[in-house]
C-alpha cells in the first residue's frame, strides 16, 4: 500500500512539474500579427514588410498578405476596427473617411515631397492627427509608408497642358469621397475602379486613364496599355503603417521603443528605394516609347487649390493648417 502511495504520488507530482515547466514556453508564445496591404508582393514595401517582420520576430510573428487578399482596398480600417487585423498599411483618404479634418491631408499639392510628409508626421501638428486616429478609430500610426509622386498615365495621346485639358478624361481613381474629388480637383471626370482591375479598364478603354506614383506603373504593368505621363505629381503619395491600438497598448514600454524602431528603419529605406526608383523609371519609360511631359503645374496647382478651398471638405479643416504644413 506504502509503495503504491509513493508511485502515485511520485507520477502525480511528474505530471505537475510537467505542466509547470511548460507554463512559461506557452506564455511566450509570440503574438501573430496579420498584415494586410494592397500593394503587391513585388512591390518595395513589401520588402520593407519583410525586413520589419524580420526586425520584430523574437516578440512578434508578421503575417503577410499582399495585393488586397485579405482584405480590398478601403476596407483594411474597419477590419482593424473591427479585430479581424492587427496591421494594414492604410490610405489616409480612408481614415479620412471617419474622420473629416482628415480630409486636408489628401488633399492635392499639400505636401511638397517625401520628406515634407515625414517632417510633417514627426511634427507636433502630425502628432496631432495621430492622436484623432488613436482616440476616435483605435488605430495606432507608426508613420508613413512613401510610394512615389502620383502622377496622370494616359491612353489617349490627347496633349495635356492645363487642367481644362483634362475635361472628359475618365481618370480611373480609388473608391471614396475624397479619391473621386482629387481627380475632379485635377479637371478629369473621376472613375471609381479596384486597383487590380486598372490595366483591362485601361485595355479596353473602359477608363482613359489612372493616377499612380511611377513604381505602381512599373509593378501593375499599366505602362504596357498607356501611351504617355503627364506629370503632374498632384499628390505625394504615402500610406500608413498602423496596428491595432489594442495590440499597441498591450506591449511594454520597451516592445513598443523596439517596434517603432524597427518600423522607422523600415519605412525609411522603403523611402530611398523609391525615390532612387521614380529616377530610373523615367529613362525606362521614355525608353518603352512613352511621351513623359510636365503640364503648366502652376495652373494645375491653382485649379486644385481653388477647388479644395472651395468645396464642403475644407470646412472640417483646422484653422491654420495649410500654413503650419507649409511653415514645415
Amino acid at each position: 500500500m506504502t509503495l503504491e502511495l509513493t508511485r502515485r504520488f511520485f507520477l502525480g507530482a511528474t505530471v505537475i512539474a510537467s505542466m509547470t515547466l511548460g507554463l512559461p514556453a506557452f506564455a511566450q508564445d509570440k503574438p501573430t500579427l496579420k498584415f494586410s496591404a494592397v500593394f503587391s508582393e513585388q512591390d518595395i514595401r513589401a520588402e520593407m514588410t519583410k525586413s520589419f517582420a524580420e526586425a520584430i520576430k523574437d516578440n512578434f510573428t508578421l503575417e503577410p498578405y499582399y495585393g488586397g487578399t485579405l482584405f480590398k482596398q478601403g476596407t483594411e480600417l474597419v477590419a482593424l476596427q473591427r479585430g479581424n487585423l492587427q496591421m494594414g498599411n492604410i490610405a489616409p483618404q480612408d481614415i479620412s473617411n471617419q474622420i473629416p479634418e482628415w480630409s486636408v491631408l489628401t488633399s492635392a499639392y499639400l505636401f511638397r515631397d517625401a520628406a515634407h510628409v515625414t517632417a510633417f508626421f514627426d511634427s507636433e501638428t502630425g502628432a496631432e492627427f495621430k492622436k484623432m486616429a488613436e482616440d476616435q478609430l483605435g488605430v495606432h500610426i507608426l508613420g508613413p509608408t512613401y510610394f512615389g509622386a502620383r502622377q496622370v498615365g494616359l491612353k489617349t495621346d490627347k496633349k495635356i497642358s492645363t487642367p481644362e485639358d483634362m475635361a472628359g478624361i475618365k481618370l480611373r481613381m480609388p473608391g471614396g469621397d475624397a479619391w473621386q474629388f482629387l481627380g475632379t480637383a485635377l479637371g478629369a471626370n473621376p472613375t471609381p475602379m479596384a486597383y487590380a482591375e486598372v490595366y483591362t479598364g485601361l485595355q479596353t478603354g473602359a477608363i482613359d486613364g489612372q493616377d499612380n506614383p511611377l513604381p505602381n506603373v512599373k509593378n501593375m504593368k499599366f505602362y504596357e496599355v498607356m501611351s504617355q505621363i503627364v506629370l503632374t505629381s498632384h499628390l505625394i503619395g504615402y500610406d500608413l503603417l498602423t496596428i491595432s491600438s489594442k495590440v499597441w497598448n498591450e506591449m511594454t514600454p520597451e516592445q513598443q521603443t523596439e517596434f517603432q524602431a524597427a518600423a522607422d528603419k523600415a519605412m525609411a529605406w522603403s523611402q530611398e528605394q523609391h525615390l532612387a526608383q521614380e529616377k530610373a523609371l523615367m529613362e525606362e519609360f521614355k525608353a518603352a516609347g512613352l511621351e513623359i511631359y510636365e503640364p503648366d503645374l502652376a495652373a494645375f496647382r491653382k485649379y486644385a487649390q481653388e477647388k479644395y478651398l472651395a468645396s464642403d471638405l475644407a470646412k472640417s479643416w483646422p484653422e491654420g493648417i495649410l500654413e503650419k504644413v507649409a511653415g514645415l
